[in-house]
């Protein structure tokens, strides 16, 4: 089955890809809800949260490090909550002397960045799961499922469906460039021009991608409307979810609960 480079679908064989993608989006949800809804400090309850995350990456055959890998991209974005450290009032830890500035940091503060990043981290995880593990097409029929409004699940669908489309148009590009450039098999000489001229270069395709795939937006709805497209994207009748099924949802939904009521009482 080829695989494109942007899909994070990986069909293996195992217990979570086989499990009803209905069942797998509400309790990913339940999963990053209660994640978001823990409070800070509470680190039992975080490596709790943590060790459901890695039991389901070793029963999804996934592999830990394949998860881990891809949800330490989500990290970076984590340094938009630094000045939490230097905002919270508190016992103070170190002060950073910035001009006529003086920063104090706290540790509330400290403890407060500390969980952020790690409910960042283990909420990213929830949802690499769920997308390597259930196809988009799925992913949609749970949306509607569980009645996320029509017209938004019509948005997913449609922009991860042409996003492969403007990604094609960009290789495509790319390629014509290629085979337009003349290049030297020795490594000290340098191919193209200066800086300037490179950067006129890439403007240039950048238009000229924006105008194609935009010409070709309108070709591809125009050809939807004439095959009776009406904003609804119609699929064969879901079947019932099982006694199992229902079975794994209640176990899932009652132990987040559990986990997320015992943080609040503790902490």
């Amino acid at each position: 089955m080829h695989v494109h480079f942007l899909d994070p679908y990986r069909p293996k064989i195992s217990p979570v890809h086989s499990l009803d993608p209905r069942v797998k989006f509400v309790l990913i949800l339940a999963f990053i809800l209660c994640t978001a809804l823990t409070p800070s400090a509470a680190w039992p309850i975080y490596i709790l949260l943590l060790s459901l995350a890695v039991a389901v990456e070793v029963l999804s055959d996934l592999g830990v490090g394949y998860v881990f890998k891809r949800a330490m991209l989500a990290l970076p974005f984590v340094l938009a909550a630094l000045p939490v450290i230097f905002s919270t009032a508190g016992s103070p830890l170190f002060s950073l002397p910035l001009g006529s500035w003086t920063l104090t940091a706290s540790l509330p503060g400290l403890e407060r960045f500390l969980s952020i990043t790690i409910k960042s981290w283990i909420s990213v995880q929830a949802a690499i799961l769920l997308a390597a593990t259930t196809s988009f097409p799925d992913l949609l029929v749970a949306m509607r499922a569980v009645r996320i409004p029509r017209l938004l699940v019509a948005v997913f669908g449609l922009m991860w469906r042409y996003l492969f489309v403007l990604v094609d148009e960009a290789l495509r590009l790319l390629r014509a460039r290629a085979a337009r450039s003349g290049s030297s098999g020795d490594p000290k000489l340098k191919t193209g021009g200066s800086l300037v001229w490179r950067a006129r270069v890439a403007g240039g395709m950048a238009g000229s991608l924006f105008l194609r795939g935009f010409e070709r937006s309108d070709r591809i709805y125009m050809a939807m409307l004439s095959r009776g497209y009406d904003g609804e994207v119609r699929s064969l009748p879901l079947p019932e979810l099982t006694p199992a099924h229902w079975l794994v949802l209640f176990f899932g939904l009652s132990l987040l609960m559990l986990l997320l009521l015992f943080s609040h009482l503790l902490w």
